[in-house]
């Protein structure tokens, strides 16, 4: 493992981005959104996208230039043709005309096909907080989780990220709706380490721990059959927003070489009354100082975690795989130069 402290990191992908004829604001905001994730202890969202990110630019099916086309075809519901831009790029472009929207209609929704990789959810949802409005983001994803009681992927693991506005900090959900993001299962692999029991089946349809075996394989849904009707019904309520594919016909963001099929859907709410983050904010420390079971740890609040993981990463820098840490030369044009380690 490489220890990279973060300024440091932060520059080598930023350089990576503009080497490869990213703009400097789209670089700077792709760059934001794999730190965030680097930071939060959700490698599997950071620096390990950027490979991917690169030879899709390259590939011809992410356009760093592509900010989304916008048609508001209500006074509240905005489509969005990503023109397959990068992710972070054409979703904030839709957060800030609905979150604008919202102050005067009271909530607006951002409906987004072809768009290319998001990231994180929960870095959109908390910047929609800290704005003083709560929202909700969620997407699809390449069918990668089986059906509760199956064998096969047949549904996306269709993250879901709420934020809402507290003092002296925003409550911030996110979670997939797979047991894990195959992202992670990638990440151990890339580690050489074990899945934990049931993580994932194989390829024919078998449990495993091998996390490269998982890859060809599927992930469980999570909680059992509740996780698994939330993960469907989430899959059919974005496919059927955004006119976007359905489970395995969704592509891009897993592949290099195939335009992104996948729907994205971003709703925000107006502002909350006056003082309730104050409130939502107590009510959240009640919840934290509550007696914790017996052998447990400390109560938390989603959003307590990743603070706490960024917070120490901040201080002691960011652990890369050795995998990831020497493939970021080669990422960088051979005209642009090289970064050393």
């Amino acid at each position: 493992m490489a220890l990279v402290e973060v300024t440091r990191l932060r520059e080598i992908v930023l350089g990576i981005l503009l080497a490869n004829e990213v703009p400097e604001a789209a670089a700077l905001l792709q760059t934001e959104t794999l730190i965030a994730a680097e930071l939060s202890g959700h490698p599997s969202h950071g620096v390990l996208r950027l490979r991917r990110i690169v030879e899709r630019i390259h590939a011809g099916v992410a356009d760093p230039r592509a900010t989304g086309r916008h048609e508001w075809t209500g006074a509240a519901l905005l489509e969005v043709d990503g023109l397959h831009g990068l992710g972070p790029v054409v979703a904030m472009s839709a957060i800030a005309a609905i979150t604008e929207r919202a102050r005067t209609t009271g909530v607006a929704a951002a409906v987004v096909r072809n768009n290319n990789h998001l990231g994180m959810l929960g870095w959109y949802a908390e910047h929609i907080a800290r704005g003083g409005q709560s929202g909700i983001v969620t997407c699809t994803s390449e069918a990668l989780v089986h059906p509760w009681g199956g064998r096969r992927a047949m549904i996306g693991t269709n993250p879901l990220a709420i934020g809402v506005p507290a003092e002296p900090h925003p409550l911030v959900l996110d979670m997939a709706t797979g047991l894990v993001s195959m992202g992670r299962i990638h990440d151990h692999a890339q580690r050489g380490l074990p899945l934990p029991e049931g993580w994932a089946l194989d390829a024919g349809g078998e449990p495993t721990t091998d996390a490269r075996a998982a890859i060809d394989g599927s992930i469980a849904p999570f909680g059992g059959a509740k996780g698994y009707a939330l993960g469907l019904s989430l899959e059919v309520l974005v496919a059927s927003l955004t006119a976007s594919a359905l489970g395995t016909d969704v592509r891009g963001t897993l592949d290099s070489d195939r335009p992104s099929s996948k729907g994205d859907v971003f709703i925000v709410f107006g502002a909350p009354g006056e003082g309730r983050a104050d409130a939502i904010g107590a009510y959240l420390q009640a919840v934290r100082d509550t007696e914790p079971a017996t052998g447990g740890g400390p109560v938390t609040v989603p959003g307590d975690g990743a603070r706490t993981r960024s917070e120490l990463a901040l201080g002691r820098g960011i652990e890369v795989s050795d995998q990831v840490w020497n493939d970021l030369p080669a990422l960088r044009p051979a005209t642009a130069g090289s970064e050393q380690r």
